[in-house]
């Protein structure tokens, strides 16, 4: 249920609808707006069901929200939340670009990459140290040396950092090395690992899950939330459907129904969302036109010799291009990037 507060209503009646609220051990988030603010309450369903507000002094009305989601609900909290990871904010005026290679090989492979996307325009370098894979023979990925290393790069060009975390038991050695705490699509319904990020300190990337529907998704977030972490955000990296010619099926009317539905900032893979070099670009277009907040793009400076998927990072030089471009389309819909 979510206690709209009228325009005229006061601190003190603001207080006093609180009090009452948390008197019956029921949790209170206030979103204050311009014009009014909205207080959500989250507790015993009983409780709520028999709750009667209208009467209290600066309350304009109560709504009853019938999504099991409640914190990641715009109902709840309907302007749009903006994450700053030390300095670099999603979900703003600004489109971010987080890149790089898809696994931490070495130094050297990582450093000319950083170098590379960072010239070009990206704030946040990503890879992977830890390689969930399809095959247990493919390449793993270097575990904490990786996250060593991504972290000395990172600071070297005064970038943050993205990684994956693939087992709860990693968080708090990842909250040392990591700003951007992210759960790849295999794990997005992991729930003891969301109940464990709900209570870490570090901004949360979801993806959606390979056959996740959006209300899925959105549960997955609210399992974050719930355990007192605020700064989630989404990502869109393509679902499974009967396409073969693509590696996943990129969904962009998740952005705009995500926009819908939660005060959440949603990022778009269009690497993994397609698996072919040559879409990465135009998909890429096609999200921030969407609304996306964010991007996150493979790149790598010898994708032939890639270790993990090479077919669908760029070069250096196909991500310079792709910046440039990509400011026109930022500005079309009102963001820079």
């Amino acid at each position: 249920m979510i206690v709209v507060m009228s325009p005229n209503a006061t601190q003190e009646d603001l207080v006093n609808v609180v009090k009452k609220l948390e008197s019956m051990n029921l949790r209170t988030h206030l979103s204050k707006g311009d014009e009014r603010t909205i207080v959500g309450v989250i507790g015993d369903k009983k409780i709520i069901a028999n709750l009667e507000m209208e009467m209290m002094a600066g309350v304009e009305k109560t709504v009853r929200i019938t999504e099991k989601y409640k914190l990641v609900s715009r109902d709840f909290h309907p302007q749009d939340t903006v994450i700053d990871v030390d300095g670099v904010k999603i979900g703003g005026n600004e489109i971010v670009v987080m890149a790089g290679p898809c696994a931490v090989e070495g130094l050297e492979q990582l450093r000319e990459a950083a170098q590379a996307v960072k010239k070009a325009g990206a704030k946040i370098l990503r890879g992977g140290a830890y390689k969930p894979r399809t095959s247990p023979y493919d390449f793993q990925g270097l575990g904490v040396e990786g996250l060593k290393l991504l972290r000395q790069v990172a600071d070297e060009f005064d970038m943050k950092v993205v990684t994956e975390i693939v087992d709860r038991e990693d968080i708090e050695v990842m909250e040392n090395y990591a700003d951007i705490l992210q759960v790849g699509a295999r794990n997005m319904q992991n729930f003891q690992m969301l109940k464990a990020l709900g209570k870490s300190k570090k901004p949360v990337m979801l993806k959606r899950g390979l056959s996740a529907t959006i209300s899925e998704w959105l549960n997955a977030a609210e399992y974050i939330m719930a355990g007192g972490n605020e700064n989630v955000m989404f990502c869109e990296r393509g679902i499974r459907t009967y396409e073969t010619f693509t590696r996943n099926t990129l969904d962009l009317s998740a952005v705009a129904a995500i926009k819908e539905l939660s005060h959440l900032p949603i990022v778009v893979d269009p690497s993994h969302g397609t698996g072919r070099r040559p879409m990465v670009a135009p998909m890429s277009r096609a999200a921030i036109a969407a609304g996306a907040d964010a991007l996150i793009i493979e790149v790598h400076p010898h994708p032939e010799k890639a270790l993990s998927d090479g077919n669908q990072s760029l070069k250096p030089e196909d991500f310079q291009k792709l910046m440039e471009n990509l400011g026109e389309i930022a500005k079309a819909v009102g963001k820079t990037i």
